[in-house]
């Protein structure tokens, strides 16, 4: 006699239900996070080059105002505003890589210093950049430190070492940036011995840190600073 199948519990439902909503939800958070930088990106674009759009649509209005109709088109002027956007920044680049163009951006940023607020704004975010782009004396650019306690480690940028006017000690400048979004975060000023030296480069840390960690090396250094040989030799690697 055929035995009769149970039907399946309602608790091992439930579970399955659960079960393939987190994998979904695991498997969208990607995407999610991907698109939500990619359109974060297009939009600022777009509202950069839209008065380049408008000011190309003024001038091929009394050439052809049929085409000058059609670059205004809603759906034209965003893809428009971005590829024009695009374009210039790669010319930019090129210029800056030419003597002649790095003579005019020299002349373009003397401009900005003389200009009120304009100054304190530009030098800063200017001097940022640059700050990331070098090695900082005395101590590894991407580095751990205590935060945002002593059980607990984030990972950071030096930006500059300075030195306490009364002690003498040596202190490091410390950018904290969040996760998934790096370009907003923390500015810690932390003493150099406390900060764990790693051997990871700026790309991979922003990896790590953008991913919420998901893509990152199998091992770190997270109780002690990695040792000097192997900061300098993973620094010859990248050059």
């Amino acid at each position: 006699m055929a035995q009769k199948t149970q039907p399946p519990s309602k608790a091992g439902f439930g579970a399955r239900i659960r079960r393939h909503l987190l994998t979904g939800l695991l498997t969208a958070i990607p995407l999610m996070v991907t698109w939500f930088v990619l359109a974060f990106l297009f939009r600022l674009l777009s509202q950069i080059g839209q008065p380049l759009v408008s000011g190309l649509a003024r001038a091929v209005r009394r050439f052809n105002p049929d085409l000058a109709g059609f670059l205004l088109e809603p759906w034209v002027v965003p893809a428009l505003s971005v590829l024009m956007v695009i374009v210039l920044l790669y010319l930019l680049g090129v210029l800056a890589s030419l003597v002649i163009g790095r003579r005019v951006i020299g002349v373009f940023e003397a401009l900005m210093h003389r200009i009120p607020l304009v100054q304190t704004i530009y030098g800063a975010v200017s001097q940022l950049l640059s700050a990331l782009k070098q090695k900082p004396d005395g101590v590894q650019r991407v580095v751990l430190i205590d935060f945002p306690s002593p059980e607990m480690k984030a990972v950071g940028f030096v930006t500059k070492t300075l030195k306490d006017a009364d002690t003498g000690e040596e202190l490091a400048a410390v950018y904290v940036p969040t996760t998934p979004n790096p370009t907003s975060g923390y500015l810690e000023i932390v003493p150099v011995d406390r900060v764990i030296s790693t051997t990871w480069t700026f790309d991979e840390a922003m990896t790590f840190i953008v991913s919420g960690g998901a893509v990152s090396k199998e091992t770190m250094n997270y109780s002690k600073s990695a040792a000097p040989e192997a900061v300098e030799e993973k620094a010859q690697e990248t050059d």
